[in-house]
């Protein structure tokens, strides 16, 4: 059953936002009178298709890709086409936009996705909007060694300053087993230590046995138990209990064993009004139980219009991060085989993601289109960005480069993208424990 989900999920995240990349360069060619000839949802041999108009739609049997096949977009030697509908008749400025719309398609599927899920409500990190400052710590882990509490605010790692989350979070997953000089703030008093990320077996990536900040939210409920029955709800945040400000878990789970048989008072927040409810823990003293599961969030919930916005600004931090971690790769900060995902773990992530509920589909959605719009922009020929290079190159010098010239470029960007993608696979397959776990859910 897990591997049926995570195939359906894969089959339908991608198809989704391919679908979207390629109707962007159809309605722009389209918008230009360009002959479109095809218009396909994967590569290889056809599946299905039917003709309407000029147009063939057809989906492939390789569920990777996608293409718009315009007439006249690649003449042939010594058949120049003097047929105004032809794309390499229409203006460079035309063809860079038709080539751009792609991208911007999927810009704008990221913005709607994310705005979407925003508007629902989601528990959804955005590590650049937390403050550095440890949330919780994790039980016999490489924090706990450190001496690292929750509530400390780091300030710098390796002497290099911290200004958020996400600085914390690269820098640790970029150094699995690797001593790092930490300085924090813990009640106004400065304080050094040295964390050590254990190493995440596969990914090579490092674990420091910490999260970010967040509200101590109600993850679950049990059935019939007394937290439902005194009106608390899944998404509540859990403010106090008999008046007590809630910090952490572990203070809120030791009063409530305490408390077996007495009623207590929870203040929770639940969309921004404060409540106060009254439940009675069940069990024998010391061991009091409600019947609920909390944890530390972020969760997130906005008005449609403010939701647009956000999710503006979570695809920018998108496009940021992307830039910050191929720098890293670059740098050798980070390894290419812990940041770089193909389709099995992309696969696999959908699974997860679907069986989490559709909302958390539609957010990995999100990312992976904004992810998938600014890789074809990059300068690689064959790619949306290296075909807009060649035509400002052509605009710059006010004519057309040679046909075998551009041939030459098309024969090296296809083999860079194979290239690419058997890494990435490569990659996949020694993060899944070999071809056998194909689709696996399992760790």
């Amino acid at each position: 059953m897990t591997i049926l989900t995570n195939l359906l999920a894969f089959v339908f995240a991608l198809g989704v936002i391919i679908f979207v990349h390629e109707a962007g360069h159809l309605l722009m060619a389209r918008a230009f009178d360009v002959r479109v000839l095809a218009f396909s949802l994967g590569f290889g041999k056809r599946i299905w298709s039917f003709q309407r108009g000029e147009t063939e739609y057809r989906v492939g049997l390789i569920p990777l890709g996608g293409y718009v096949k315009l007439g006249g977009e690649y003449p042939e030697e010594g058949q120049a086409s003097d047929d105004p509908r032809d794309f390499i008749n229409r203006p460079r400025w035309q063809r860079i936009l038709v080539y751009l719309a792609g991208p911007a398609a999927n810009a704008v599927l990221a913005v709607l996705l994310i705005a979407i899920v925003l508007t629902v409500g989601i528990d959804m990190q955005n590590p650049r909007r937390l403050p550095a400052e440890v949330g919780q710590v994790f039980d016999n882990s490489p924090a706990t060694a450190a001496g690292l509490e929750s509530g400390d605010r780091i300030t710098s790692i390796d002497g290099e300053a911290v200004a958020n989350w996400e600085d914390v979070q690269l820098a640790v997953i970029g150094a699995p087993e690797r001593p790092l000089a930490l300085t924090y703030i813990r009640a106004g008093e400065h304080h050094t230590t040295t964390l050590t990320p254990q190493l995440i077996p596969r990914h090579e990536l490092g674990w420091g046995g910490f999260i970010g900040p967040g509200e101590l939210r109600v993850l679950g409920l049990v059935a019939d138990s007394p937290a439902q029955r005194g009106g608390l709800q899944e998404g509540d945040e859990l403010l106090s209990v008999d008046a007590l400000p809630v910090a952490h878990s572990k203070d809120f789970i030791a009063y409530i064993q305490k408390n077996a048989g007495h009623a207590v008072d929870i203040e929770v927040l639940r969309n921004g009004e404060r409540q106060t409810l009254s439940v009675t823990p069940e069990g024998e003293p010391g061991e009091g139980l409600i019947g609920i599961q909390i944890g530390l969030t972020n969760f997130q919930k906005f008005p449609p219009g403010r939701a647009l916005i956000e999710s503006v600004y979570y695809n920018a931090d998108i496009v940021r991060q992307t830039f910050t971690v191929l720098g890293r790769i670059f740098t050798r900060k980070l390894k290419a085989k812990s940041a770089l995902s193909g389709p099995l773990e992309i696969a696999k992530m959908s699974g997860e993601q679907a069986r989490r509920g559709f909302r958390n589909l539609l957010q990995l959605m999100g990312v992976l289109s904004i992810s998938i719009g600014l890789i074809n922009l990059f300068p690689i020929p064959i790619l949306d960005g290296g075909q807009i290079l060649v035509l400002l190159v052509e605009s710059v010098m006010r004519r057309d480069l040679p046909l075998v010239a551009k041939e030459r470029l098309a024969q090296v960007g296809f083999f860079l993208v194979i290239a690419l993608m058997a890494t990435v696979l490569f990659f996949d397959a020694q993060k899944t424990d070999l071809f056998q776990r194909l689709f696996s859910g399992g760790n």
